[in-house]
């Protein structure tokens, strides 16, 4: 969430400006992991979204264990649940509506539209056996990989590719080489469930394809990550042996990262975050395990709590920060610059010249290519400041 209303600190675009007149090699690198892969493969920035199902997942396994507590009937949880998940994804929708689109624009590929149609599914799994969890999981990604394969109109040629879609010839040649036809962009089952489910909806225009090859039906195999985080929440809440729960974490985590890439390498199925691949939601999920693990291990059993506050201020208005996040990032921007001056955003160096490989050659320059982290970082830090006015007056936006 940090990563998001910080704008991933502006790594994006002051990489793109150092790459541009420094030809050292961490900026291509770093550039790769500030922004979303274009199909095949994983860096942090696409880690983000999975972070948050998966998380959602975690939560689940104490917040329902607390309403069961309370004396709340499993009838009165179901619909909480289900309302949950209708807000959430009414909010998707809405955040999706916005910047001059002509009325609403029902898409669902938004990450609060994801979490909300998985969600009551999630919860008729909740307090079920491991046992059942994992094969509900299985389940799930199998029948996903199936739809997928067998469609019958699924690729498209390299040759051509399919600018009626949003594919070029060039980009197809580019990012789908030696992907199987059942996983191409916007020519695969997911696509062509949108094209008949999103017009459905009154529309300013027909649905052909989403820029980016996400789907709504993205929401199923996410489930199945969302199910990993509450096979995992449950471990934790009810573990007797912090060091056995340790190693199960990274144990699961290791059995994800492995038996994600030897799915993706074999050609059974492609890391491709974007359709929510089989492979994506088990490699993915490896991931999450292994940053469960290592928190787990730094706050729960080292006793290293300190730090973490700026995140608990965050993550106690996890939907306040993501909206704001979401829909007010150019007005901050501009009331920046308003009350502070146009220049707000630009580092004034004069240390003379450096003789840091890193770097270019001229601090100025040093300067203006960070531009994009400075902008990014002072307009986070304004919606960190709302979160901490609302902590301290105990203010908590939920649903």
């Amino acid at each position: 969430m940090v990563t998001l209303a910080f704008s991933g600190f502006g790594l994006a675009g002051t990489s793109e400006n150092f790459a541009a007149i420094s030809s050292h090699s961490v900026w291509p690198w770093i550039h790769f992991h500030s922004t979303h892969v274009d199909w095949i493969g994983c860096g942090y920035w696409d880690m983000i979204q999975p972070s948050f199902m998966f998380m959602v997942g975690v939560a689940m396994a104490y917040s329902y264990a607390k309403r069961a507590s309370l004396g709340q009937s499993s009838k009165q949880m179901l619909g909480h649940a289900i309302w949950r998940g209708f807000v959430l994804t009414m909010l998707g929708v809405f955040l999706s509506s916005n910047w001059g689109r002509p009325g609403t624009n029902w898409s669902f590929v938004n990450v609060l539209s994801q979490i909300g149609l998985g969600y009551p599914f999630l919860f008729l799994l909740w307090n079920r056996t491991v046992r059942t969890q994992a094969i509900a999981a299985a389940a799930i990604l199998l029948a996903t990989w199936i739809a997928f394969v067998a469609y019958p109109s699924a690729g498209l040629t390299f040759e051509e590719g399919a600018v009626d879609l949003g594919v070029t010839p060039q980009w197809a040649a580019e990012h789908l080489d030696g992907v199987g036809a059942a996983w191409h962009k916007n020519a695969n089952f997911g696509a062509a469930f949108d094209r008949f489910f999103l017009n459905l909806f009154s529309r300013a225009e027909p649905f052909v394809f989403n820029a980016g090859g996400y789907n709504t039906l993205n929401f199923v195999p996410s489930l199945a990550t969302m199910i990993f985080g509450l096979m995992c929440g449950e471990l934790l809440r009810r573990t007797t042996d912090p060091a056995r729960t340790l190693r199960t974490l990274l144990i699961a985590g290791l059995v994800g990262v492995i038996g994600g890439q030897i799915i993706g390498v074999t050609g059974i199925c492609p890391i491709v975050k974007r359709i929510w691949s089989p492979s994506w939601a088990i490699y993915s999920t490896g991931w999450c395990c292994f940053m469960l693990a290592a928190l787990y291990l730094l706050i729960d059993l080292v006793g290293w709590r300190r730090w973490t506050w700026p995140l608990v201020v965050v993550g106690s208005n996890s939907i306040a920060i993501y909206l704001m996040a979401q829909l007010l990032k150019p007005w901050v921007r501009k009331t920046l610059r308003t009350h502070l001056g146009e220049q707000v955003f630009e580092l004034k160096l004069s240390f003379g010249e450096t003789i840091i490989p890193l770097y270019p050659s001229s601090l100025s320059s040093t300067a203006a290519a960070l531009e994009p982290t400075v902008q990014a970082t002072l307009v986070g830090l304004v919606f960190w400041l709302a979160c901490l006015w609302m902590y301290r007056q105990k203010i908590f936006l939920r649903v």
